[in-house]
C-alpha cells in the first residue's frame, strides 16, 4: 500500500473553520485527521502541502517513522504549525491503518482499557444563579465533574482584578449548593498573571475546586512552580503544548496534576501516547482538550480507552452549551454522547465518516479569536 494524495480542507463547518485532512491510498483505503491551530489554518496547509511531496509514494503503515521523518526532516524542528500538521496527518495515518486491518483504532494503541470514556461539562451562564442551575441540570443528565464559567469570559475589555473576585465567590457558592460529590473546576484561559491567580484562589476555602485549567501563561515552568506554592488547588495545563518536551518541565517536577493534551496539537497519537507513558510514571492524569470536531474527538476516545492514566474527556455537547450549529451533515456517522459518556466504538479505524462532497462546497472564512486590550488600551490574552 503506498500513499497517493494528502488533501487539506480548511473549511467553515461550524462556528469557527475546520482544519480536516484526508490521506488516499493506492489500494482505495483512506483515512482522515483534523488539525487544532484553530485561527491559523491556512499556515498549517502550508505545511501539509510541503508535507505531502514528501509522503506520496511511502506505506503508510509505517507510522512511527513517518512522524520522526517529518519532524526531523528540517533543521527546524517542531512548533505549534509543523506539529498541528503532523498531528492531522499521524491521526489520518491510523484511520487507514486501522480500517486496511479491520481492526479500531484503540487496537492500535494496545487495546481497549475502558468501554466507554466519562466526561466533563462546561457550564455557559455568567456566575451566578444561571451558571448554578446550569450545573445542577448537568447534574441531572449524569455528569458529576464539569466546569464551571468565569466572569467575563464574553467581554472584549479584560480586567481580571474586576472578575477573580465575583468568580471566586460563585465558585464557593456552587460548592455549597451542588454538594461534596460532584467535581468542580475553573479555566481562566491564561488571563492571569501569578499573583492574580493566587489572589482568586486565596479567596476560597481549601477544597472549593477540584481543578484549575490554565490560569496563566505556561511558557515559563518557573512561574508555575511559584503558583504552586501559593495554593493547593490541582492545575490543569497542557492544551496548547506542542510536543512531549513542552510537557516534560511540568511533568517531571510535579508543577501540575492533569494533563490537557490536545491530539490535534501534540503531534497526533503517535507522541500523545508517548506523553500518557511518561504521565503515568509521574502519576498524572490525561484530562484531554478537545474543542474542534469530530474527527478530533473520535481520535480522542480512542486515545482516552486506550490509556490507563485518565481522568475525564472535554465535550462541548453537553445541554448546558449551545453552540448554535449541528454538523451531522457534514459528519454523517461521529461519536455521540450516551449520558455523560461516549461510547467507544468497534468500527474499523476511528470509526468516523465525512461528507467530502459536501465539505468542498464549503468556503473558509476569516475567523479570529477575540482581541483582548484592558481598560488602558494595552493588548491581554484571550
Amino acid at each position: 500500500m503506498k500513499i497517493t494524495a494528502i488533501k487539506p480542507y480548511a473549511v467553515w463547518v461550524g462556528i469557527r473553520n475546520q482544519l480536516v485532512v484526508k490521506i488516499e491510498t493506492d489500494e482505495g483505503i483512506f483515512g482522515w485527521g483534523e488539525s487544532g491551530l484553530s485561527g491559523r489554518e491556512k499556515a498549517v496547509v502550508g505545511a501539509i502541502e510541503h508535507y505531502a511531496e514528501i509522503l506520496i509514494g511511502m506505506d503508510p503503515f509505517k507510522i512511527g517513522h513517518i512522524w520522526q521523518l517529518l519532524y526531523r526532516s528540517q533543521y527546524f524542528e517542531g512548533g505549534r504549525v509543523l506539529q498541528a500538521a503532523i498531528s492531522a496527518i499521524d491521526i489520518a495515518l491510523y484511520d487507514i491503518k486501522g480500517k486496511a486491518l479491520g481492526v479500531p483504532v484503540y487496537e492500535l494503541l494496545g487495546g481497549k482499557q475502558r468501554d466507554k470514556i466519562p466526561t466533563f461539562a462546561t457550564t455557559s451562564g455568567e456566575p451566578g444563579t444561571e451558571m448554578i442551575e446550569q450545573a445542577k441540570m448537568l447534574i441531572a443528565h449524569g455528569w458529576n465533574a464539569m466546569r464551571l464559567s468565569p466572569s467575563g469570559h464574553g467581554e472584549t475589555i479584560y480586567e481580571p482584578r474586576e472578575h477573580i473576585g465575583k468568580t471566586a465567590k460563585w465558585m464557593v457558592k456552587a460548592r455549597e449548593e451542588l454538594g461534596e460529590d460532584v467535581i468542580l473546576g475553573i479555566d481562566f484561559h491564561h488571563r492571569l498573571s501569578v499573583a492574580e491567580a493566587a489572589s482568586f484562589c486565596q479567596k476560597m476555602p481549601s477544597g472549593t475546586l477540584d481543578f484549575l485549567e490554565e490560569p496563566i501563561r505556561d511558557e515559563t515552568p518557573e512561574a508555575y512552580e511559584s503558583l504552586r506554592t501559593l495554593t493547593d488547588i490541582p492545575f490543569a495545563i497542557g492544551e496548547e503544548f506542542a510536543s512531549k518536551w513542552q510537557f516534560l518541565p511540568y511533568i517531571e517536577r510535579g508543577i501540575h496534576q492533569f494533563n490537557r493534551i490536545d491530539v490535534c496539537n501534540v503531534g497526533g497519537l503517535t507522541e500523545s501516547m508517548k506523553v500518557a507513558g511518561w504521565s503515568e510514571a509521574h502519576y498524572v492524569d490525561m484530562m484531554p482538550h478537545n474543542p474542534l470536531g469530530p474527527i478530533c474527538t473520535a481520535a480522542t476516545v480512542h486515545f482516552s480507552a486506550a490509556v490507563p492514566n485518565f481522568s475525564w474527556l472535554e465535550t462541548r455537547s453537553s445541554p448546558a452549551e449551545h453552540l448554535g450549529f449541528d454538523n451531522t451533515e457534514f459528519f454523517p456517522v461521529q461519536p455521540r454522547l450516551e449520558g455523560s459518556h461516549y461510547p467507544v466504538s468497534n468500527a474499523p479505524g476511528l470509526g468516523i465518516e465525512v461528507n467530502e462532497e459536501l465539505i468542498k462546497q464549503q468556503s473558509f472564512k476569516f475567523w479570529q479569536a477575540p482581541m483582548l486590550h484592558r481598560r488602558d488600551g494595552s493588548v491581554t490574552n484571550w
